[in-house]
């Protein structure tokens, strides 16, 4: 090797990668830039991308699919933020010699965006906040919690942690997923139903599950005529996993109460989605994962993640 590598990091929205890990371990060995700006075109991501070594990913903003990799041929490393990415093509980049390595990640992050969704959307806080800038006074009326069916879609780590900070809240908590066994629902301590009874009787539905097969489109406009006039969907998982046209459906004809969403099914979200000005929603964009500790988990990694491939030992290899 002559030189130093070349490292980039995709999608840096808040150009905070630089400042939430010491790079200069590295030394000289490697030379860094960040991309703040996202790049969805796959001809102009080759063009940026092929005068580099190494490429960090954070998270899925930017898929690296064969067609993409295959014409990197300078790339050597591909450090993805977790230690999962459907985004990327990880047999493609082994094809092509790239090692794939990921990092740790919060897992708390998460569920705590996903309560401050609730809590936002239940108690209108986007419209308060608005009003209260404008010179205005009280205009809404509020959804307590104490009481309410909180349904949990999806039981695993995350919906875990939900449902335990909903039972706090002094909610009622039932959960469904394929896969969900007794056991673990008896462990969580919440009530195992099936699907359309969650729907049904929660007044607040949270998603946490993996997009695949299965969850595609889980809820579209036969999910969301289940629910509650009044019910609450949120959606912290990932887009697809709601038809986004039933629920802006459903949003505009007042079926349901409202939904908080953090994730769609094309990111960033474009300017002029519907989505956008829906009625009775809260929007957040991707924040789930993005606080400072975790910012700081991630990069940490990424720079050891970096610094153990020069050294010919590569750690956390995605599986």
């Amino acid at each position: 090797m002559s030189g130093p590598l070349r490292a980039v990091v995709l999608d840096d929205y808040a150009g905070a990668a630089l400042g939430a890990a010491d790079w200069s371990v590295l030394g000289d060995r490697v030379r860094v830039d960040v991309l703040t700006e996202h790049i969805p075109d796959p001809d102009e991501l080759v063009a940026r991308l092929s005068g580099y070594d190494v490429v960090v990913a954070m998270r899925e903003r930017t898929p690296l699919p064969a067609v993409v990799l295959d014409r990197l041929t300078r790339l050597r490393l591909l450090v993805t933020t977790g230690m999962r990415n459907a985004s990327i093509d990880v047999a493609a980049a082994r094809a092509n010699g790239v090692t794939v390595c990921g990092t740790r990640t919060s897992a708390t992050s998460t569920v705590e965006h996903t309560w401050a969704l609730i809590l936002g959307l239940a108690r209108h806080l986007e419209q308060e906040s608005a009003h209260m800038r404008a010179g205005e006074w009280q205009s809404t009326q509020g959804i307590g919690l104490a009481g309410k069916q909180l349904g949990v879609v999806g039981l695993g780590r995350l919906g875990g942690e939900v449902a335990r900070i909903g039972q706090a809240f002094g909610m009622s908590v039932v959960a469904w997923s394929t896969h969900l066994t007794q056991e673990r629902a008896d462990a969580v301590g919440v009530a195992k139903v099936g699907f359309d009874e969650l729907l049904s009787t929660s007044d607040v539905v949270t998603l946490h599950l993996v997009l695949g097969d299965r969850s595609r489109g889980l809820v579209g406009a036969r999910e969301l005529e289940l629910m509650k006039p009044t019910a609450l969907l949120v959606n912290t998982s990932r887009g697809p996993i709601v038809q986004a046209g039933a629920l802006l459906a459903a949003l505009q004809a007042g079926t349901i109460g409202g939904a908080a969403l953090d994730v769609y099914d094309q990111e960033p979200l474009p300017a002029d989605d519907p989505l956008r000005s829906a009625p009775r929603s809260l929007l957040t964009p991707h924040l789930g994962y993005v606080t400072d500790d975790g910012w700081r988990t991630f990069f940490a990694d990424v720079v050891e993640d970096v610094a153990a491939f020069l050294a010919g030992a590569p750690v956390r290899e995605l599986p």
